[in-house]
């Protein structure tokens, strides 16, 4: 495999060396990927090296103060935010994909609109969010500073990210598969579940990944929706803060920055933990579908 990534690589180096602008190009990409990576990198060791000396049990006790500056209660918090926030965007996500993919007509207006709109949504700030979970589900449906406001607040900010990553795959799956449903009598609906969904999972998680790692980070919308309270919410209408939520307050009070970098070692593995369960389990769910 090395030996043909090495041949690969000069027959590609060949052909660009004859053209000085493909030549030019070829640099530049590469240049942009070995800045990402070395940029990635130097964030994961200066957090890890900040991060990893200060990780001790009190960090971890299931009562937070003063003293022990204890994450667990956020840890809690931010699993009970991502799966609150993932069962109100999801399905609403996949089931406006599902509607412009499969039931609405090539070129109709309300396509569009609703494809414009997602776009503009996921473009608006966090803090916008905020403020407007704050004047809506806070003030005017007086849910208050709790978990529900919070999630609700997310899973609107997650829903464009969601929407248009399953309308994307659900838009590679060939047709020849709905063909071939059709064409053994099955009807859309049964074709939709049963073969064109099950062959976009791969693609759907990915979206729903990417959705868990903007639910994980955010602070600045959740603030001002589910509040700052330093404990594990007992329900949806308690107050709580999440683990970047949670890094946000101790390291403003100024006394706490090595339990901050702790902290954010717990949020690289929580995200990273996440990310490969959720790409085994696309890896699963894609390899079995195809299997059948």
């Amino acid at each position: 495999m090395t030996q043909i990534n090495r041949t690969t690589f000069r027959q590609k180096w060949n052909a660009y060396r004859h053209n000085p602008l493909s030549l030019f190009l070829f640099l530049a990409v590469c240049l942009a990927a070995l800045i990402t990576m070395t940029a990635l990198l130097f964030v994961i060791v200066y957090i890890l090296v900040n991060g990893i000396p200060h990780l001790t049990p009190e960090l971890f006790a299931w009562k937070y103060n003063s003293e022990n500056v204890s994450l667990m209660p956020a840890l809690i918090n931010t699993f009970l935010m991502t799966i609150l926030s993932l069962l109100f965007a999801v399905p609403v996500g996949i089931g406006a994909a599902v509607y412009l993919t499969e039931y609405a007509k090539r070129g109709n207006r309300l396509v569009g609109l609703v494809r414009i709109t997602a776009e503009t949504l996921s473009g608006i700030p966090s803090i916008v969010y905020g403020l407007f979970g704050a004047i809506f589900f806070v003030k005017y449906l007086h849910f208050g500073l709790s978990l529900l406001s919070g999630a609700l607040t997310l899973s609107i900010m997650i829903l464009p990210l969601i929407m248009r990553t399953t309308e994307e795959a659900l838009l590679a799956v060939p047709d020849s598969y709905r063909e071939g449903s059709f064409g053994l009598g099955a009807g859309r609906l049964r074709t939709v579940f049963r073969i064109v969904l099950p062959s976009a999972v791969p693609g759907i998680l990915s979206g729903v990944i990417l959705g868990i790692g903007r639910i994980v980070g955010e602070s600045a919308a959740l603030i001002f929706t589910a509040g700052t309270v330093a404990e594990a919410a007992s329900s949806v209408f308690d107050s709580a803060r999440t683990l970047s939520v949670h890094m946000y307050v101790i390291s403003g009070e100024g006394l706490y920055i090595d339990q901050t970098y702790a902290t954010a070692v717990v949020l690289l593995a929580v995200v990273i933990v996440i990310n490969a369960l959720s790409e085994l389990a696309a890896k699963k769910l894609g390899g079995g579908k195809t299997d059948e």
